[in-house]
């Protein structure tokens, strides 16, 4: 006998006993029935998180949450047909944001492909260019038993390689689909998962680098991807530059010393003469590029020599502007280039005065937004982005949705320590905003908050299905005005008349996500002002807090902001 009941059950608990094996903590689980040969293999581990989404798009931007958290993926399974379609987008996003999956679809036996048989599509490489490996896993034969945990572990290492991403594996299981399960093959020690370790930059190429910054006046900027704050600030020190951080960086943090950090370039940069007067020689960026357009745009106008560092080989580069870029450990860069410029006994004196202009940008441009935001009545959509970001507990997770919730993020939200940002920015989509959240309270086990606007929190209400039973702390604030705030601010706002505008670009909508969250046993409930939000946020999750704004006086709002600044720098130039 090759093939049984058996030998696929003993099959599917060798895969997950290897993978448990080698650190996977979570499997996120959608029902079906072809799945459950590999569904009850899961569900058989007391050392596995079994968490169950109804829907297949809810569970993989889940498993993308828990893997953005952990580092390590987890097992995602759904049944065979349309319900693996579902893991696209996910996948997608995993793809451009570098971060791994483990994606296991059950499949219809050989016999019944091509046959008309329901529930069964061509699931071969269904994810295509975002898959980093497709597995064919076959049906289960005992001839192969020696090779099950080399299997397991292949496609675990290039699910977490050198640039991680989403592996698929697909299994076509054969009823009948419940067996017992055998003995497992030995494993072969504890083999630690191989990571790929980047590598260390040498003496000549942290010269190189070194002889680039030297005596020039630049700025840093980081991104996602950085891996140590502390690393970061030194080095700003070290050469007198200013840090622009991005939110999702880490590097936004509180300084009392020599401050380097600032958080309002977004806000003071669209003043042209201030733009002018700040434009460097030299960029040094660590991770990805900023969120912001505004900081883009700037850095490319400027015509600045543009190094890039980056711990893949992924070179994220839509303005065509990096002219040297290293691929290695962001801190051990940071430290190797503070650690040469010491040994050279080299200070870089002439950057004090560039270094202090900076500094009082920074100020002036933080006060300007704090005063304009307090002469405001209601609970404006920057003003819940920069109370929120200032007020959420230290150690805690804040997940931020893209469009409009990003940006008001990365305009509004000051320094500050303790807080881990997160953002969908692979793809850039809205898809899953809520799952992603959910994915990162269930891996992080620490409150995990979310800013969302009214259409991504619709677009995955889904992902409120089962909440309330769930040992997830989230605490939902949905900015909802109504449609599509962030189409308000392009120039489809002001060239189509208002109706046709509505129609195609703001999207209203009546649907109540108060009630939709209480409908899903959360508790759902309506904020007016700041100090209402302030007295909310300290409640334990789940809840979905809806604060309601005008898309109109939103960009009124920006514009206030945006001119107040102006006139402040302009007094103290």
């Amino acid at each position: 006998m090759t093939s049984s009941p058996t030998v696929t059950a003993t099959f599917c608990a060798t895969l997950v006993d290897e993978w448990i094996r080698l650190g996977v903590r979570h499997a996120v689980v959608a029902p079906g029935s072809r799945s459950t040969p590999l569904a009850l293999a899961v569900g058989a581990r007391n050392d596995l998180e079994v968490h169950v989404f109804h829907d297949e798009r809810s569970a993989s931007y889940a498993a993308l949450g828990i893997a953005i958290e952990s580092g390590v993926p987890a097992i995602l399974l759904s049944t065979s047909g349309t319900a693996a379609v579902q893991f696209h987008a996910a996948a997608v996003e995993a793809h451009h944001a570098e971060v791994p999956m483990l994606i296991c679809t059950a499949d219809r036996p050989p016999e019944l492909q091509g046959v008309g048989a329901p529930q069964t599509i061509d699931q071969r490489n269904l994810y295509g260019v975002a898959s980093r490996t497709f597995v064919d896993a076959g049906i289960a034969d005992d001839k192969d038993f020696e090779t099950w945990r080399d299997l397991a572990q292949n496609c675990l290492e290039s699910a977490c390689g050198e640039s991680p991403g989403p592996v698929q594996i697909n299994f076509p299981f054969r009823e009948p689909l419940i067996g017992e399960i055998g003995e497992l093959p030995d494993a072969k020690g504890r083999m630690p998962l191989k990571r790929s370790v980047n590598p260390t930059p040498s003496r000549s190429d942290i010269e190189e680098v070194a002889n680039m910054l030297r005596g020039k006046r630049g700025v840093i900027i980081a991104g996602a991807g950085c891996d140590s704050s502390g690393s970061v600030a030194q080095l700003s020190r070290t050469l007198g530059w200013p840090l622009l951080a991005d939110p999702r960086s880490g590097c936004r943090i509180t300084e009392t010393d020599s401050p380097v950090v600032v958080a309002a370039a977004d806000t003071f940069l669209r003043s042209k003469a201030t733009a002018k007067l700040l434009y460097p020689d030299v960029i040094l960026r660590l991770g990805q590029p900023p969120v912001s357009k505004v900081v883009n745009s700037w850095l490319q106008e400027s015509g600045a020599q543009y190094i890039a560092i980056s711990a893949t080989p992924q070179l994220i580069d839509p303005d065509r502007v990096v002219s040297r870029h290293v691929l290695g450990s962001i801190s051990e860069w940071c430290s190797g280039l503070v650690d040469y410029f010491a040994e050279k006994r080299e200070r870089q004196e002439g950057n004090v005065e560039w270094l202090s202009s900076w500094q009082r940008t920074e100020l002036v441009t933080q006060q300007s937004i704090t005063d304009s935001l307090a002469s405001e009545k209601d609970a404006t959509e920057p003003a819940v982005a920069r109370e929120l970001s200032r007020r959420i507990p230290s150690g805690s997770r804040l997940v931020v949705s893209s469009s409009m919730p990003v940006r008001d993020i990365e305009w509004f939200a000051e320094p500050r320590d303790g807080l881990q940002v997160y953002v969908n920015r692979g793809a850039s989509g809205i898809d899953g905003v809520v799952s992603t959240a959910i994915g990162v309270a269930l891996a992080s086990r620490v409150p995990t908050y979310l800013l969302i606007g009214d259409i991504a929190m619709l677009h995955d209400s889904n992902g409120l299905i089962g909440l309330a039973k769930r040992s997830a702390d989230v605490r939902i604030v949905c900015i909802d005005n109504r449609g599509g705030g962030i189409f308000s601010f392009l120039p489809q706002a002001t060239s189509l008349n208002v109706d046709r505008f509505e129609q195609l670009f703001g999207t209203p909508h009546d649907s109540n996500i108060e009630l939709i969250a209480r409908a899903h046993g959360v508790t759902g409930l309506s904020i007016d002002s700041i100090d209402a939000l302030i007295s909310q946020i300290d409640q334990p999750g789940p809840w979905v807090a809806c604060i309601a704004t005008n898309r109109t006086e939103n960009v009124a709002m920006h514009d206030r902001l945006i001119a107040t600044t102006a006139e402040a720098l302009a007094r103290e130039s």
